[in-house]
């Protein structure tokens, strides 16, 4: 089968990365139609400028019409609140930090979109993400593999990290085996308005926020103490659980009396571990951090320091159920397993335990700013193997 008999609709953001995979699919031959995804519309929050919808879709269409493809918007801005937006709410509102970009992957991007696409006749979606997928065959059957993009700086299999089979099958990463200034170099000499578009920043599909602006649409202000927590509080320890499982950890749920109330603020919900700005509490040697939030008691504890230990955590848990293998689950027994726990972090080295209810990760290295809700990815070399939602 020729290029030309396959559909392949691209995800058109607007950017120059959707923009050359959509330029590099015509360049091939392949049937391409582009799409613009409409899931925002509350300008209220963006800050000005940064993400703005209407100009990003004009963007899109001028590139679509230098290609000579076909362009449509679709408005999914209903299910992007459900499925995204007010989970986010949810998610905040009980303490954990969710990841909004790997959701809008999940359940968006390469779902709802899909369905779209397929419906308009796709045999395969293209996105303009820095990662690449490859086949091989195990008993005859097809088996696909997220790997990570050529481009080290730019890799973006993390947000990926929930994708299933179905998913990887019928996606194509058009840019995932080049550079980032190639990409660039390639929307310049074909004289596409976005070579030089700056690349978005924020929230998936809604742009650079005040995120406190945000989640204040649905989480009202409260107002609470701020703890200081000494460093010398903060020890490691290593223990067995139950089931004789070894841990490594430390103390990572405070009380009041823990510490000296040195402020306020106005809702726990409105903080994550490891943040640093926003407390607004002027006077101390050391800037402050975000260590722990209890949003039932509406308490934030804090301490001086990018090197306070009460940042460092060696261990995580991520319940059975909250586990996601892309391919085949026993890929996750190599012995070499990397880790990372956020975007464009080197992979860590990690080892782990599991029971029937919880898988146990212990890094070789302390990480810094853990934070529950957060996703741990693992992957044996260039593969990203599995996900998880961290407790």
């Amino acid at each position: 089968m020729s290029n030309a008999k396959i559909r392949v609709v691209v995800a058109m953001s607007g950017g120059v990365d959707s923009s050359v995979a959509a330029y590099l699919l015509k360049k091939d031959g392949y049937d391409v139609l582009g799409v613009f995804m409409k899931n925002w519309h509350d300008t209220n929050v963006t800050i000005s400028k940064e993400c703005p919808w209407l100009e990003d879709s004009y963007d899109a269409m001028l590139v679509a019409e230098k290609l000579s493809i076909p362009f449509q918007v679709i408005d999914l801005s209903k299910d992007y609140k459900k499925k995204i937006v007010d989970y986010m709410f949810e998610e905040y509102k009980n303490g954990r930090t969710p990841n909004p970009d790997v959701l809008c992957n999940r359940e968006i991007k390469f779902a709802l979109f899909l369905e779209i696409a397929i419906k308009l006749g796709a045999d395969y979606i293209a996105t303009g993400h820095y990662a690449q997928v490859t086949e091989s065959k195990k008993n005859n059957k097809s088996l696909f593999h997220l790997k990570s993009g050529k481009d080290k700086s730019k890799d973006q299999s993390y947000f990926l990290c929930q994708l299933n089979q179905f998913q990887l099958s019928k996606t194509i990463f058009p840019i995932g085996k080049i550079n980032k200034k190639d990409v660039r170099i390639i929307a310049k000499k074909n004289n596409l308005v976005t070579a030089d578009k700056k690349d978005s920043q924020g929230l998936c599909f809604i742009g650079k926020v005040k995120l406190p602006d945000f989640l204040q649409q649905s989480l009202k202000p409260k107002n609470g103490n701020v703890v200081l927590i000494d460093k010398s509080y903060c020890g490691y320890k290593s223990y067995s659980n139950t089931e004789g499982i070894k841990i490594t950890s430390k103390k990572i749920k405070y009380n009041k009396s823990d510490g000296e109330i040195i402020g306020h603020h106005n809702g726990a919900h409105f903080y994550t571990i490891g943040q640093r700005k926003g407390l607004s509490i002027g006077g101390r040697v050391k800037p402050l951090y975000v260590l722990s939030t209890d949003v039932v008691n509406n308490i934030i504890y804090v301490g001086e320091g990018s090197d306070h230990p009460g940042l460092f955590r060696s261990s995580l848990k991520v319940p059975t159920s909250k586990m996601h293998f892309i391919s085949d689950p026993k890929k996750i027994e190599v012995k070499n397993l990397k880790a990372r726990i956020r975007y464009r972090q080197a992979l860590q080295d990690v080892s782990f335990t599991k029971n029937s209810e919880n898988y146990y990760f212990n890094f070789k290295n302390p990480q810094k700013a853990i934070t529950s809700g957060q996703f741990i990815a693992l992957y044996d070399n260039e593969e990203l193997i599995c996900s998880g939602v961290i407790d």
